[in-house]
């Protein structure tokens, strides 16, 4: 019986070999185009419009407090679900109404930074807190998609 690449060394270093020398001849605006064509993948998600953002405010505060709050809040709406955050300088605390299961994919650029659980109250914490602009895409039981637009920490 022959052997498979995957359990000889040499033959899985040389399909590795090949594997990254095919990756160096890529024409430079090909990943580009397949990182563009990647981002369309939310095409169908409801954007959800911020409402509120606890920062609106803060120039008027800081004349009569001396230090600023540590905790800040937002609330996105759509049609189907509003989203409302608190950010902390440890994490994000989330809650959607209405409540129901579901996921939230944390994207910060092109990319998906992770995946955190919606309880059935509608809740969930991702940490820690991102350092970089980032946006939320909630997905729930009932097959709804909605996507928060950039969220600056």
């Amino acid at each position: 019986m022959a052997s498979q690449w995957w359990s000889d060394d040499d033959q899985l270093l040389e399909v590795l070999r090949d594997a990254m020398s095919t990756a160096r001849e890529l024409p430079p605006g090909f990943v580009d185009v397949g990182k563009a064509a990647y981002a369309w993948r939310t095409i169908d998600a409801e954007l959800a419009a911020l409402t509120y953002d606890s920062a609106w405010g803060a120039e008027e505060l800081t004349l009569t407090r001396s230090e600023s709050a540590m905790l800040r809040t937002l609330t996105f709406a759509s049609e189907a679900l509003t989203i409302e955050l608190e950010l902390t300088p440890h994490e994000v605390l989330g809650q959607i109404s209405p409540p129901q299961a579901g996921t939230v994919r944390l994207a910060a650029d092109s990319e998906d930074v992770g995946t955190t659980p919606i309880d059935d109250l509608g809740f969930f914490i991702v940490s820690p807190a991102p350092r970089h602009p980032f946006r939320l895409v909630c997905q729930v039981a009932a097959g709804i998609t909605v996507m928060t637009g950039w969220i600056s920490p």
